[in-house]
């Protein structure tokens, strides 16, 4: 259950009702790798499995989805559970000083110590200008993408509360699509069905409802994607981070405009 009915009061004008809306419901979902507990997500309930994955990838954690031996869904006790083909042993020191770095809230970041994982996952990938180069598209499949994008977030027409996220092909053909309360969530729920599905997401692009901060643009460097697109600003450590990693960056795609912060000669007119 991630919705649910409301009784509300709406003021329009001058005018005063009582009205049923709809709200989404934030859950705290547990994800247990290997039996023991690694994070706990608040999230939008959907979609699961692939936020499960998505996130260990992220993270760098596994590296395709051959890593995992089995995943399943405790839907009562609220938890994802992973087993890996190997041990893995997480760097327990990193979350010594802050024990609530475990949690990934709908604040829409992810703490220090997460990030110095994903970098370190970056640096053993060693992918430091080696996005895909050779990847060029017209700024109108991007465009189209992104109303594509919109129009299909369901979720969000119906409550407002949720950020959506889409991946596309070069032809702007959408492959997957998810919404979340927190748009690092949506991402990693993308990722993980593309990983599931086996997708070479170094032909595609990624879009998001929102901002392009530095922890989103993370995940999309991790993935190999080589275009991130949204309707919102980019922030400065995004814009950053997507300059030295080759990633083309690209904000405010709204009609036939769009900003692009980073590396436009992917992006043809």
């Amino acid at each position: 259950m991630f919705k649910r009915k409301v009784e509300i009061t709406r003021i329009h004008k001058n005018n005063r009702e009582r009205i049923n809306d709809i709200i989404v419901i934030e859950t705290p979902i547990d994800l247990i790798l290997n039996g023991k507990p690694l994070v706990n997500i608040i999230c939008l309930a959907k979609d699961l499995k692939y936020l499960g994955i998505g996130f260990l990838y992220s993270v760098g954690i596994i590296n395709s989805i051959q890593d995992i031996e089995e995943i399943s869904l405790d839907e009562i006790g609220n938890k994802i559970n992973i087993s890996l083909k190997t041990d893995f042993d997480l760097n327990e020191s990193l979350f010594q000083e802050s024990p609530l770095s475990r949690v990934i809230d709908t604040s829409c970041g992810i703490s220090s110590p997460w990030r110095k994982i994903i970098k370190n996952a970056l640096d053993t990938q060693n992918l430091q200008n080696q996005n895909n180069e050779s990847f060029h598209i017209k700024g109108e499949i991007i465009s189209k993408a992104v109303l594509n994008m919109q129009k299909s977030t369901s979720l969000f027409k119906e409550t407002g509360g949720v950020h959506g996220a889409a991946i596309f092909n070069p032809k702007g053909e959408m492959i997957a699509i998810a919404e979340d309360i927190g748009r690092h969530n949506a991402i990693d729920k993308i990722i993980g069905y593309a990983l599931s599905k086996n997708v070479d997401m170094t032909k595609t692009f990624l879009t998001t409802t929102g901002r392009l901060t530095g922890d989103s643009v993370l995940k999309a460097i991790r993935a190999n994607i080589p275009i991130f697109a949204s309707i919102s600003a980019a922030i400065e450590s995004g814009v950053r981070l997507a300059f030295g990693y080759g990633l083309t960056l690209i904000g405010f795609v709204r009609g036939k405009k769009m900003n692009i912060y980073t590396h436009p000669y992917r992006i043809h007119i």
